[in-house]
């Protein structure tokens, strides 16, 4: 489970090349492009070089050329945003660094790992990490504004997939569309009061100084990314909390005080203030979520399996007993059809979808209903009962009009932003005072023009 909305998860950093420590010279630094009134030393390259090896992204072309230009373009829009006063916000800034110095922790197993493996201090990286995070939100704003008017219309779309080679035409694994009805078996009265005494102890001893709240969400945090940062979520807004929690973190004044337990959709919580910054709070917390037991899970797979004979009957849809028994609120008033958050569509392929309903459906045909079953509710970290309904399955296929039209229209609006981009990259060259020492300059660069 992730508390980041409850708190945002931290996404996988890949372009750690501008964090990394530099490399040991013998020589005087040198001077290999200046960009307007920006060089470019050799030592940016070598270490962007060095630490793109070390997490094995791939480079097509020599390095010492493609480097120094994708550095080049980078001051070529960054000098754009100081034109046009396009800023990037501190906040969502200084979030996201937090959410990378987790993840960098989680990985690496300790704040002292993470010194050793990038070569710098703790606080350097960060100010290191701010600073490329900032470059790439204002990058990404400007190309945004360049691209703002591109939109496809479906002539366009008809036009670009004709044009296209055939071998240039994706091929497209197969996907399914399914239904999902769910049911969240009541958690015992006595088992939420066993929660909330745990917790109550754990408060109790911060509280008289006998055990370190950090400690205790080591130990015993069932939020379990949180609890290896001894339950430390970093500086996030309110918006990126859910608001029972952000109602009493917010509220939280004394660093040496634990707060009442605060109840959410993921469990019960005690919360301990570790600082304010603005508009963003930082705080531990420890998360206990009941459990549910096999018992009542059982009765709510019966229950669930005389729900299916009926509907199988035909004396229910599947879409009636979404709206009004399902308990899946992403879900409950949508005819139950799920939703694939990473491309925002209803089609899944079957790695993507919850392995437990991939499991089912795989064996399924359209129109037919699983049995029901239990099954992790991966966001709240608690067992639920389902079925689903396997409402359309299709096969692989090379991408088409009539199947795909979404995609290739997301691909020809890419074409065209990648087009007008590269356009805008070669006048700005133009524009600009460019000077590249003659060591660098036996390249086949990406762009026209550097070469004067």
């Amino acid at each position: 489970m992730k508390l980041r909305k409850l708190f945002i998860p931290a996404t996988a950093c890949v372009a750690l090349c501008a964090i990394a420590a530099p490399v040991k010279r013998n020589v005087v630094d040198e001077v290999a492009w200046i960009v307007g009134d920006e060089p470019i030393f050799r030592s940016e390259i070598e270490e962007m070089y060095t630490q793109m090896r070390s997490e094995g992204q791939n480079i097509v072309g020599d390095p010492y050329c493609v480097i120094p230009e994708r550095l080049a373009v980078e001051k070529l829009y960054l000098h754009q945003a100081k034109l046009d006063t396009v800023e990037a916000s501190e906040g969502q800034v200084q979030s996201e660094v937090e959410n990378r110095m987790q993840f960098f922790v989680q990985n690496l197993g300790s704040k002292e790992k993470v010194e050793e493996y990038f070569r710098k201090p703790y606080a350097q990286l960060r100010e290191s990490l701010a600073e490329m995070m900032r470059n790439n939100y204002i990058v990404s704003s400007v190309q945004n504004n360049l691209t703002a008017d591109v939109k496809a219309t479906p002539n366009d779309v008809r036009k670009y997939y004709a044009s296209l080679p055939e071998d240039s035409i994706p091929y497209v694994p197969m996907q399914v569309e399914a239904q999902i009805v769910s049911i969240n078996p009541v958690v015992p009265a006595q088992e939420i009061e066993d929660v909330k005494a745990r917790l109550r102890d754990y408060a109790d001893r911060v509280n008289r100084g006998e055990s370190k709240f950090s400690t205790l969400a080591i130990a015993y945090s069932e939020d379990f990314n949180s609890a290896m940062q001894g339950g430390e979520i970093g500086y996030t807004g309110r918006s990126g909390l859910v608001p029972e929690f952000a109602n009493v973190a917010f509220n939280l004044n004394d660093p040496n005080k634990v707060s009442r337990i605060v109840e959410t959709e993921f469990g019960y919580h005690i919360i301990q203030l570790i600082d304010k910054r603005g508009d963003q709070v930082n705080v531990r917390h420890i998360l206990l979520t009941p459990k549910v037991s096999q018992k009542d899970l059982s009765e709510a797979t019966v229950r669930l399996d005389s729900l299916r004979k009926e509907i199988v009957a035909g004396k229910y849809s599947f879409e009636d007993a979404a709206r009004y028994v399902s308990q899946d609120k992403e879900t409950k008033n949508n005819k139950g059809i799920m939703m694939n958050e990473q491309t925002r569509s209803t089609r899944f392929e079957m790695q993507d979808l919850p392995p437990e309903v991939a499991r089912r459906i795989e064996l399924m045909q359209p129109g037919d209903v699983s049995e029901a079953f239990i099954m992790k509710d991966a966001k709240r970290n608690k067992d639920i009962v389902a079925m689903v309904k396997l409402t359309t399955r299709i096969p692989g296929h090379k991408a088409n009009l009539a199947d795909d039209f979404n995609m290739i229209k997301e691909m020809y609006e890419n074409k065209q932003k990648s087009d007008i981009l590269h356009d805008w990259v070669e006048q700005k060259i133009k524009d600009t005072y460019v000077n590249i020492a003659e060591d660098w300059r036996n390249c086949e660069f990406q762009y026209k023009g550097w070469i004067k």
